[in-house]
């Protein structure tokens, strides 16, 4: 049994026994675990490798980059689908798309699915529960939370002031200084999540737990706009980056766009790089603009943590900060999401939990989590029950101990259906990534070795001396698909 697990059992059962013995029993039972608050941090489309205490040399985000000082980091996070609005129903309900059924940005978890979530579990158990930002999966429910601040669908960063497009300032030019002074006074939509996310903390009941889920539109583009304004940055965060050269992406050399079958040279992937990264001047301001999002995203953090230490609760809250998908920045000649390569579906995990043991604090993890673990963990950290039908694993015994029994591999799906992002399956492994285009014809398939080729530069589906090791993962592939339903 868990410790936190079992410090709760014991506590009840020594209530219990004051309850049977003791005179001032309603007050011994009045007397209410103090269970954590929890704060989960969600950013959309945000890869693995963009904070600093992920390696990142350039991005500055010194309050997330502090948690993870102070809390543990897994390095290799990964979401088991890379869509917003199918992952999003992933982290609810801690499920597999597969179980859940999520497919499109039109269909809404049911009232039996929404009970199981972690917000309406957490509720159930007695939590004070708040959602701001992007919902994602399908119309925000009305009753679910107490405090709500959700939208469906991307929201705009900035919204129009009489017909007037509030991104001309990205366009580079003559005028940009004055563009850009001008837009200083416009409030960006991250700076009001984070107005609404204190207005969240100040109203929190005293002496009830909380958890409040903070889902940013950041660092997603802003769909619709042209070149240069793709990633609608705060303009007060403008000077950020403007010496700095961001290096070239990693498989950016023509070839490896070039050896791509037809299906995804034509992809949706081909047409957004062309909008972003088609030229050294479209890359270095892309990925600028990017950055400065995700350095909006870091001021909101360090906001929140100074609320939760002037208000003295942040002894006892939890924080988790992760994205909903990682984000081709260029690899093979694309943009977006989607596919199964580690960039595309790896990313940021921090958990700070201020009740750790000081030897566990800075800690790194090395193993394999999943985005649809993150409602168990929360959950167990709250002490309330894990229900069966989640697919996922609590990351506690990986927070708590050194050591633990975990996941070798794990499936990937992406089903949804659009004309231009072909359909994918997946295992990956330890050593090995299967990749299967589940529509393709002929089927096309890719493999890779990640322990000798971790950039996914050599695709060995079609070397002959791997055809064992194909048909292997082919087995496993055909195992997981039924075994995730």
């Amino acid at each position: 049994m868990r410790p936190f697990t079992r410090w709760l059992l014991v506590s009840g059962l020594l209530t219990c026994m004051v309850s049977s013995f003791c005179p001032l029993a309603r007050l011994c039972h009045a007397a209410e675990v103090k269970r954590p608050n929890i704060i989960f941090l969600l950013t959309d489309d945000q890869r693995w490798d963009t904070l600093g205490c992920m390696g990142n040399p350039i991005v500055q985000t010194p309050n997330v980059d502090r948690l993870a000082a102070q809390g543990v980091v897994f390095d290799h996070c990964f979401v088991t689908t890379s869509i917003c609005m199918t992952n999003r129903a992933c982290i609810f309900t801690g499920q597999y798309a597969a179980r859940h059924g999520v497919w499109d940005f039109r269909t809404n978890l049911t009232p039996e699915q929404l009970a199981q979530t972690y917000p309406g579990l957490l509720k159930r158990a007695g939590y004070y529960v708040g959602f701001i930002g992007k919902w994602g999966v399908g119309q925000p429910p009305k009753d679910l939370f107490d405090y709500n601040r959700g939208w469906p669908g991307q929201n705009r960063y900035y919204e129009k002031v009489k017909g007037e497009d509030p991104f001309t300032y990205l366009t580079p030019g003559p005028d940009q200084d004055r563009l850009v002074a001008r837009q200083r006074d416009r409030v960006h939509l991250t700076t009001h999540m984070g107005d609404q996310a204190i207005e969240f903390l100040d109203g929190a009941p005293a002496g009830r737990p909380f958890c409040l889920a903070f889902s940013f539109k950041a660092p997603h583009c802003q769909d619709g706009q042209p070149a240069f304004r793709q990633f609608p940055y705060d303009a007060n965060l403008h000077g950020l980056y403007q010496d700095a050269t961001i290096p070239e992406a990693t498989l950016s050399d023509p070839a490896f766009f070039n050896a791509l079958p037809e299906f995804l040279r034509t992809s949706e992937n081909r047409r957004r790089w062309e909008l972003r990264f088609a030229t050294p001047e479209m890359y270095q301001h892309s990925i600028k603009s990017y950055y400065r999002l995700i350095s909006g995203i870091d001021r909101v953090v360090g906001r929140i943590v100074a609320k939760l230490e002037e208000k003295g609760v942040a002894d006892n809250t939890v924080i988790l900060y992760t994205g909903d998908n990682g984000f081709y920045l260029g690899e093979r000649g694309f943009a977006g999401k989607w596919y199964p390569h580690e960039v595309s579906m790896r990313v940021p995990l921090v958990v700070y939990d201020p009740r750790l043991p000081a030897a566990r604090r800075g800690s790194r993890r090395a193993e394999a989590v999943l985005s649809i673990d993150l409602a168990p963990t929360m959950l167990e950290m709250a002490g309330v029950a894990v229900p069966g039908v989640m697919q996922g694993r609590s990351l506690t015994p990986l927070l708590e101990r050194e050591s633990s029994d975990w996941r070798a591999e794990f499936f990937y799906e992406h089903l949804f259906k659009h004309r231009g992002i072909p359909c994918s399956e997946g295992v990956r492994g330890a050593q090995y990534k299967y990749i299967r285009y589940v529509e393709s014809e002929p089927l096309c398939e890719e493999l890779y070795d990640l322990k000798n080729d971790p950039d996914e530069a050599h695709n060995l589906a079609g070397d002959p001396a791997r055809t064992e090791t194909l048909q292997w993962m082919r087995e496993k592939w055909s195992t997981w698909r039924e075994r995730v339903k």
